[in-house]
């Protein structure tokens, strides 16, 4: 596995790494607590070092689980998990006070069964909570050799600017994709120039740029993608025309769909690293073998107009749960 640098810092990590959440939340009914172990484990061997989880996954039995897993091999990978949450639970609204932080931190290390927190990510950000008093508790935290690196996710260009004022930011997480590509327009040249790496969630669209998704598919009740408008049978009909294209793309360089999907966000920055996640060992595997690809500048030409000849349709988040999801 290649390994990439987020932000101008030390913290070096495998290209692609592997977002714990869905093992135990929001997609649904969650693995066996020894076969989400196995899984990660799994994916060690593999050569994955680093591994995302949060408080607000469960909320808490995921951090469990990944520190149960990573126990073994704790030297060797890099935990990246979030704060942000009243009482760790997603629904429950934002809540980012310094004295929050702390208590967060604490738990975390506990649940994560380690001494350090190797990247350590404000969830959502917090309007009524100053990004400067964010930053500071963190940066408290990283004097105290708690925490090793601040993180933020789905935050502004201005809240990170002023965050990294106070507090170098090391990575930010967001969702980036080919379906979801709003990072492009300011984000990503903000992190180039203040050396900030970033960590897309959802690479693989929640799993529809895969192409085992469409129109029919059923979702569990308890299934986040239940709930979002861009997962609406109409408007998965509508976008099965990006799948099409990507497929046609991957068969003539004889990789999946997923692969492509991941290779071509590698390949925008070398200072990315995506974090798909999955429940399926031969997923898992696929995933990884994406790192392989290689696109040349032609290859990228030829998936740039392609994928400007689609419009992606609905939105990704209803009104009410766009400022405090989880995910």
């Amino acid at each position: 596995m290649q390994t990439r640098e987020l932000g101008r810092t030390d913290l070096e990590v495998s290209a692609l790494g592997f977002g714990c959440m869905g093992l135990n939340f929001a997609y649904g009914p969650g693995v066996d607590r020894q076969a989400a172990i196995a899984l990660i484990r799994s994916a060690v061997e593999l050569g994955v070092t680093f591994f995302d989880t949060a408080e607000a996954y469960g909320p808490f039995i995921n951090e469990e689980v990944v520190g149960e897993a990573l126990a073994p091999f704790r030297d060797r990978v890099m935990i990246g998990t979030k704060f942000g949450f009243k009482d760790g639970v997603s629904r429950a609204g934002l809540d980012s006070r310094p004295e929050r932080i702390r208590t967060v931190a604490e738990a975390s290390l506990k649940r994560l069964k380690t001494d350090r927190i190797d990247l350590f990510y404000q969830h959502r950000v917090d309007p009524n909570v100053p990004i400067e008093d964010v930053a500071g508790a963190v940066g408290e935290l990283i004097r105290e050799g708690k925490v090793h690196h601040f993180g933020l996710s789905e935050a502004g260009v201005q809240t990170i600017r002023r965050a990294h004022a106070v507090q170098p930011v090391t990575a930010l997480q967001s969702e980036y994709s080919m379906w979801w590509r709003e990072p492009e327009k300011e984000v990503l040249p903000t992190l180039e120039e203040l050396g900030i790496g970033f960590v897309p969630f959802s690479p693989l669209g929640r799993g529809f740029l895969t192409g085992t998704i469409d129109e029919t598919t059923s979702f569990a009740k308890d299934d986040f993608r239940s709930l979002l408008p861009r997962f609406a049978p109409e408007m998965r009909k509508a976008n099965q025309a990006l799948v099409e294209k990507l497929a046609s793309i991957a068969a003539s360089k004889r990789v999946t769909t997923a692969q492509i999907a991941l290779a071509w966000l590698l390949a925008q920055k070398p200072w990315i690293v995506p974090i798909p996640g999955t429940t399926k060992l031969h997923r898992l595997k696929e995933n990884i073998e994406a790192t392989e690809v290689k696109l040349g500048p032609s290859d990228l030409q030829e998936i740039d107009d392609a994928l400007a000849q689609v419009q992606v349709q609905g939105e990704r988040y209803p009104p009410q749960i766009a400022s405090q999801s989880g995910r």
